[in-house]
């Protein structure tokens, strides 16, 4: 079980992707760990998603470390030999909402004030071609175009009724229910799983692959852009409205 510990939200910085992948190679490369479990040691929320601070007034070598560190966690997410299951505790916009969509099987607390969603143009910013792909390939064209255009957030029950998660459960049962899943995953051979996953991942992983500096571009060019930082600049003195 890996736990998410980062507060006050696990956002997705620089140093929590890097640990992130890191931690995630290590499983890999342990034969004995054939599965893993994803939640949040942080009360109410899963993940907050992409850290916005790293993509506000630093500098151009600073926006491609960091998306470079993005796309290498769904890379190795996406991709894993592993069974991977998101028990999500807490709401999950944005990127923690692609960590949850990246996993096999999603559980979430049936609580409604919990939301999930790639809610990113509500700030202003584009969803990347490979979270759209990795949300189509969840829910369907129609409705991940509708919630991408709208930045949509689904409280947990909408969440299920858009297949977006696979199950709720009470909060106290939340990890048992997610050692069961994990025990039927495993339950299979490895090899069968893992070949079927891979052929139904890769053309989505190969994209990727096979654009990943003309995407951290793409991402340098519009993330720079002054009308695009003013959004998030407001976006962060919201959120310390908020707090205070």
């Amino acid at each position: 079980m890996m736990k998410f510990k980062s507060p006050p939200v696990n956002s997705l910085s620089l140093d929590f992707l890097t640990e992130f992948c890191i931690s995630l190679e290590k499983l890999e490369n342990d034969r004995a760990c054939r599965g893993v479990i994803f939640t949040s040691a942080v009360p109410k929320i899963f993940s907050s998603g992409l850290d916005i601070t790293e993509m506000c007034g630093k500098s151009m070598e600073h926006y491609a470390e960091f998306w470079r560190a993005v796309q290498e966690m769904w890379l190795r997410l996406y991709g894993s030999n592993m069974v991977t299951v998101a028990a999500v505790n807490g709401s999950s916009p944005a990127g923690g909402c692609l960590v949850a969509l990246s996993c096999d099987y999603r559980i979430m607390v049936e609580n409604p004030k919990f939301s999930i969603g790639l809610n990113e143009a509500q700030l202003g910013i584009v969803a990347p071609f490979w979270f759209k792909d990795t949300f189509v390939n969840v829910v369907g064209h129609r409705i991940a175009e509708r919630s991408l255009q709208l930045g949509s957030l689904y409280p947990a029950p909408e969440a299920l009724k858009f297949g977006l998660v696979d199950e709720l459960v009470p909060e106290e049962k939340l990890q048992e229910k997610a050692m069961a899943v994990m025990a039927q995953w495993l339950a299979l051979p490895d090899h069968a799983r893992q070949l079927t996953k891979s052929m139904m991942r890769k053309v989505v992983l190969d994209r990727l692959l096979a654009h990943r500096e003309e995407d951290i571009q793409n991402f340098i060019s519009f993330i720079s852009k002054e009308s695009i930082q003013k959004s998030l600049r407001m976006y962060m003195e919201m959120l310390k409205k908020r707090k205070s």
